[in-house]
């Protein structure tokens, strides 16, 4: 299929405001209705909805019956999905308009996972093409340094690797790496350094050997301040054991797309691995920013991921809205954020693996969608982005479910869990699956006063054991954690996060939020080093700062 991009921006530019549009104001009334009733009375008048308010696509099952919604609800929220025009801008992601308006670029990270053959010509180019031909020579690397073939300095194989990174180019692969460690070599070690903390680097690198020890610097610009401070420091500790500058050739490879400034640092540029600007760094993983992830797994395995995020994707594209998963993801998140106040939203996986999975959605969906600006510059008069954040199950149960269960903050969860377990010993996973069921059932029908007197309860503690109950919850099910499988949940929160932000008529692949912070930091910098006392341009407080920091020094 060969599909050629417009040039326009197809942003929503003068579409009717959100609180104006009809079927705005039909959820509005309709949450007059419905949005005290209780999870309890839904499901006695409609015992079915458990078989009924259910979705799949891509390996995935979604149960989201748990949710304090009707069928009625389910078809205004598709409503107001059709008014906000997620088909048209669905389409427009994917033929390769420039949606990222305030960048002027496309947004093409499902190019990314397209398999070959397949072409999306995009101002001239071939961008399917071009990623197949990085994939091709990522795989061929990976294999030189899985085999054994390339030698580092000193003749010895790589058995450590150390990606530098810090965003997207740090929380997909180590993301990546702890979900898919079961498949990844274990007679090879893989760390990751992000935090331009020197603790970070020092730690990472301890009881490591730098003869046989891989750095993959990742950094589009090749230029990112903390990555490149890093980056610095590892050649630094590289040629205080191997004493060498042709070494750095042999014991680093970058992927970015400075050339120069790649080899002015020692890399070989045949060794640098190349992506664009319409990846965006939290929608990276799966380009060569997933450098480390090929080398633990393989390209086999690699290429499996690929295939789970592209299932989704066409599953996303293609599948109904009152049936599509991401869509009704993202649409219940609006539902409770703009219309119940929900501020934060939880994400508790039911795999070990997945203990670094509600870290990379931080990212994914914080750095999305905190915006408080529309497409055409308006400021948005309701709420956007939630805080979203998680660990893994049990462990959560025994910290934090409390206040969810009986606070007073309405907390949305999704719950994550597998058919089988990688790793069978005893009954282990029935138990942890066990929990995933129970939670959530606890979550939404709660236990009554009635309940609580009727299992003897002393009538002053009566009230501290009643669980209100009516907490949603979407609970999500695949077969087994595999590569696949892993692809398809990552695409799944992609393509939510983007419908979020298609209703909300905001840009969810900027994120300009993250830029003031850097340049002030950059000017701070010399003002901490300087030999002589500086003169201070900042308020007040951060100049008592800088002097008390440099008397602390």
């Amino acid at each position: 299929m060969s599909t050629t991009s417009s040039s326009s921006s197809s942003s929503s530019t003068g579409a009717t405001p959100l609180r104006q549009r009809a079927s705005w104001q039909a959820l509005r009334e309709h949450h007059a209705r419905i949005g005290e009733r209780h999870l309890r009375d839904l499901f006695s008048e409609d015992p079915d909805r458990g078989e009924r308010l259910v979705a799949e696509g891509a390996g995935l099952y979604l149960d989201y019956s748990k949710n304090r919604v009707s069928e009625e609800t389910v078809g205004l929220l598709v409503a107001l999905a059709e008014e906000s025009g997620l088909r048209e801008r669905t389409a427009a992601m994917f033929r390769g308009d420039r949606i990222n308006v305030s960048e002027n670029r496309s947004v093409l990270h499902v190019a990314l996972r397209m398999p070959k053959g397949e072409s999306l010509v995009v101002d001239g180019v071939d961008v399917v093409a071009e990623v197949h031909g990085v994939l091709d020579r990522m795989s061929a690397f990976a294999e030189r340094i899985r085999s054994g073939e390339w030698r580092g300095h000193t003749g010895k194989p790589m058995r450590n690797v150390v990606n530098i990174g810090i965003g997207g180019s740090d929380l997909g692969p180590v993301m990546a790496y702890e979900a898919l460690r079961h498949y990844s070599r274990r007679d090879m070690r893989f760390r990751f350094v992000s935090n331009v903390d020197s603790t970070d680097f020092a730690e990472a690198t301890r009881e490591l050997a730098a003869e046989e020890t891989l750095f993959i610097v990742s950094s589009k610009t090749f230029t990112t301040l903390e990555t490149m401070t890093n980056a610095q420091t590892a050649r630094e500790w590289a040629l205080a054991a191997l004493g060498d500058e042709s070494a750095i050739a042999r014991h680093f490879v970058a992927v970015s797309t400075n050339a120069q400034e790649v080899s002015k640092f020692g890399i070989d540029t045949e060794n640098m691995f190349g992506f664009w600007d319409w990846v965006g760094g939290r929608y990276s993983m799966d380009s060569a920013i997933g450098l480390s992830t090929m080398l633990a797994v393989g390209p086999g395995a690699f290429r499996e991921m690929l295939a789970g995020f592209h299932e989704m994707d066409v599953h996303f594209r293609t599948a109904p809205l009152e049936r599509n998963l991401p869509a009704l993801m993202g649409l219940l998140a609006v539902w409770y954020g703009d219309f119940f106040g929900a501020q934060t939203a939880g994400v508790m996986p039911y795999s070990q693996y997945l203990k670094r999975f509600p870290a990379y959605l931080q990212q994914l969906t914080m750095e999305s969608n905190g915006k408080h600006v529309t497409l055409d510059g308006r400021h948005a008069d309701y709420q956007t982005g939630a805080v979203y954040w998680g660990e893994p199950g049990t462990n959560g149960q025994h910290s934090f479910y409390q206040l969810i269960h009986q606070g007073t903050k309405l907390i949305p969860l999704d719950l994550i869990g597998f058919g089988k377990t990688l790793n069978p010993i005893r009954d282990h996973h029935d138990l942890l699956m066990s929990n995933v069921f129970a939670q959530a059932e606890a979550l939404a029908f709660g236990k009554t006063e009635q309940q609580v007197r009727a299992e003897g309860t002393p009538e002053a503690i009566v009230p501290h054991r009643v669980f209100e109950g009516n907490r949603p919850t979407n609970v999500i099910l695949a077969e087994q954690l595999t590569p696949h499988a892993l692809g398809a949940l990552v695409a799944l929160y992609e393509h939510s996060v983007f419908t979020q932000g298609v209703v909300w008529a905001i840009d969810s692949f900027d994120q300009w939020g993250v830029e003031l912070g850097k340049v002030l930091a950059k000017r701070i910098i010399p003002e901490l080093e300087s030999a002589t006392e500086p003169d201070l341009q900042h308020d007040t407080s951060t100049n008592a700062l800088i002097r008390r920091y440099r008397r602390m020094r």
